[in-house]
């Protein structure tokens, strides 16, 4: 579909929207509401973030981002997700020719656990995360696997807490790399106490682990807000990230919500990926900001603003 019906279809999804008129469940029947869009990325909502629009059933809201143009997904939770359920979104994004993005990487239930410690149990519920992480990858097709290291041992030299993570790290990615599964360590902005914040600090520890199976997840929202300066960070942290995600800064929402000009961002991905011959999955890892199906309508067609640079 060429840009200019995306665009008119989508006027009539919001349409449909503000009128109160009920898109759930039947908007395959309806074919003026089919936005269905040639992105010239990969990039990959969630579960629940078109959820008013196609219903709370996984699979039709896979069906959903699909007639939308999307054509990844990602799920921080499909490690929690029943072996039945996980295969059952495996076969529908088969059907659907969507890729698998991220999912993030089980702690056992014990999120205070710090690699940085050294601590043989903290080791053991990684790599154990890291076994199951290989089944979850196989039910849904997955090559990528989140990591946060956790937070700073406070009582240890940085260089020692380095040390720590870059051994387990290591040890995790043996268990990863027969399998075809990269675990992306991604640096966060949450809170000062987490161990891994900057990108720099991140391409420093995945050339040392020195495998194919660590790379950094490049999340622009949190880089904006730790380090600035995105597309030079990028360019230097290259040859070693294996992911992006996506969100807008101040406010974590779609793009052009916030002071991140994403349309050049994506520009400069989309020649950089060319060159390089790759093709990376942007996780839609935000939130919307407006509520309800008009929320949903303005996300889509904050996408198709960013997308619409020339190349």
């Amino acid at each position: 579909m060429q840009r200019r019906n995306f665009v008119k279809s989508t006027v009539g999804l919001a349409g449909a929207a503000v009128s109160g008129e009920s898109l759930t469940n039947n908007w395959h029947s309806q074919p003026n509401f089919l936005a269905k869009n040639s992105f010239k990325l990969k990039y990959a909502p969630h579960f629940g973030m078109f959820e008013n629009s196609a219903g709370k059933d996984l699979i039709d809201q896979l069906k959903f981002m699909a007639d939308m143009g999307f054509t990844a997904l990602e799920d921080n939770g499909m490690m929690g997700r029943d072996p039945a359920t996980q295969t059952k979104i495996g076969e529908e994004m088969a059907k659907l020719g969507m890729t698998m993005g991220v999912f993030v990487l089980d702690k056992g239930g014990n999120s205070q656990n710090t690699l940085a410690a050294g601590k043989q149990e903290y080791i053991d519920i990684f790599l154990n995360g890291c076994r199951k992480a290989v089944e979850t990858a196989k039910r849904v097709n997955a090559k990528f696997t989140t990591v946060v290291p956790g937070d700073f041992e406070r009582n240890l030299p940085i260089g020692i807490q380095t040390g720590h993570v870059i051994d387990a790290l290591r040890r995790g990615a043996d268990i990863l790399a027969p399998a075809g599964l990269t675990m992306v360590l991604e640096p966060l902005s949450d809170t000062p106490n987490l161990f891994l914040r900057t990108s720099d600090q991140t391409y420093e520890i995945c050339r040392a682990v020195n495998s194919p199976s660590c790379k950094i997840l490049f999340d622009i929202y949190h880089m904006q807000k730790n380090e600035g300066h995105i597309i030079p960070h990028i360019n230097w942290c290259w040859s070693e990230i294996g992911y992006f995600q996506i969100g807008d800064n101040p406010g974590r929402n779609e793009p052009t919500t916030g002071e991140i000009n994403y349309k050049n961002i994506f520009k400069y991905l989309y020649q950089k990926q060319k060159e390089a011959g790759k093709e990376f999955i942007f996780g839609m890892e935000h939130g919307k900001s407006q509520k309800g199906k008009e929320g949903e309508v303005a996300l889509i067609k904050a996408y198709v603003e960013s997308d619409s640079f020339t190349v």
